[in-house]
């Protein structure tokens, strides 16, 4: 890799990180279900913009066949984008940016999991070992975390588990029904997908009042950096590094997140989380053989 490539690693890392940020700053007065609406219809019609551009370059580019695949591009929004999104930005009301940021690390070991049961995939012993890593550090950053343990921390823990959940059920689905689309289509047909299951809960959670410049800023951040740029920079790892190299910005997410979590939004940490955060990459490490997945 050439430093470039390095610095685009870098970068990805720290605007996917700073996503649970953003959400944090935007959740309380968007309201989860308008903030994800409106973050992945946003990142959606950029993409779809940047595509289009694309293919009066690259005639030969295949686009998206909505009439014969619809079901399928609403089952990859639903749990890639629609319920994770969602459920991140509820667990944000009660947990900490950085404590999302972690949790959401353990997206691979569910990818795991169900490409076991799903797609017959074996279970090899260090993958099993991973497995019971990622519960003992879940489990230390429940308990020995900065916040209190009680039943609005556990259902923020458990949302933020369940969007992992989705993660890994999406992908193993989407690596399996989405052959031949570039990522940029793919990307498209996720988001769009996701943006209409959204649109009524959206419509039917609107605030009563406006939402403060801050929560706006944070929103079009979220939108323009988290999603849109941040496919784009993943596109360009892609091509040039491959997927195994570009896969390892799972490990740097839950950093940036804790950084900026613990520099813009004063969240606190302890050595629980530190300890625990530890474990749980650990735990990715082990479950995919040094090469997680996106």
């Amino acid at each position: 890799m050439k430093p470039i490539h390095y610095a685009a690693l870098l970068l990805l890392g720290s605007i996917w990180g700073a996503s649970f940020l953003f959400i944090g700053l935007a959740v309380h007065e968007f309201g989860p279900l308008l903030l994800m609406f409106l973050r992945v219809l946003g990142a959606g019609l950029v993409l779809v913009g940047l595509a289009q551009w694309r293919q009066r370059q690259q005639k030969s580019e295949t686009g998206l066949n909505w009439r014969t695949n619809w079901r399928t591009y609403l089952v990859v929004g639903l749990l890639n984008s629609a319920l994770p999104f969602t459920l991140i930005a509820f667990s944000e009301l009660s947990i900490t940016a950085s404590l999302a940021a972690v949790l959401n690390s353990t997206t691979p070991l569910f990818a795991v999991l169900i490409a076991a049961v799903w797609r017959n995939e074996p279970l090899t012993r260090r993958k099993l070992l991973g497995g019971f890593l990622g519960v003992v550090g879940v489990s230390i950053l429940t308990g020995g975390g900065p916040l209190a343990v009680n039943a609005e921390l556990i259902v923020a823990v458990l949302a933020s588990l369940a969007a992992a959940l989705c993660y890994g059920a999406g992908t193993v689905y989407a690596a399996k029904n989405l052959k031949g689309l570039t990522p940029i289509y793919a990307s498209i047909a996720q988001l769009l997908s996701a943006a209409v299951l959204l649109a009524i809960p959206a419509v039917l959670a609107i605030p009563t009042t406006m939402p403060s410049p801050t929560a706006i800023i944070a929103l079009l951040a979220l939108t323009l950096l988290s999603t849109s740029f941040a496919y784009l920079l993943y596109f360009f790892l892609l091509q040039n590094v491959g997927s195994t190299r570009t896969a390892s910005v799972t490990f740097l997410v839950p950093v940036f997140g804790t950084i900026w979590g613990i520099a813009f939004l004063q969240d606190p940490f302890n050595l629980g989380m530190l300890l625990g955060m530890g474990v749980i990459l650990a735990s990715v490490g082990l479950v995919t053989g040094g090469q997680p997945r996106p």
